[in-house]
């Protein structure tokens, strides 16, 4: 089972991954690459962390008293599942561009 911290720690590394790209970017995407596999990569991340921060949105409620502890739990579960899905999605990508590497030339 994934505690608390790691699950916070791996939001932080996720979102500053999300907010380094967007600024190495500098906003200048190509318009010509419409619906291409790297946007639907940041599409993705960009609502994992967004499901992050909803997340804390409603745990701060929670420790304010204004929020419900099951609306909480329930969060956090769906934080959980949408980290296990970005995990595997990572290392299935991992294992095609190592598939990709062995391929002869």
């Amino acid at each position: 089972m994934t505690s608390p911290t790691a699950a916070a720690n791996a939001y932080a590394s996720i979102s500053s991954l999300v907010g380094g790209a967007a600024g190495a970017a500098g906003g200048a995407a190509a318009p010509s690459r419409a619906g291409g596999f790297g946007d639907m990569l940041e599409q993705a991340m960009s609502g994992f962390v967004e499901q992050g921060r909803q997340t804390d949105a409603k745990a701060m409620e929670a420790i304010s008293g204004k929020g419900d502890v099951v609306d909480v739990v329930t969060a956090v579960a769906e934080s959980e599942l949408a980290l296990n899905t970005l995990v595997s999605v990572r290392d299935k990508v991992i294992a095609a561009y190592e598939e990709i590497m062995r391929m002869p030339i």
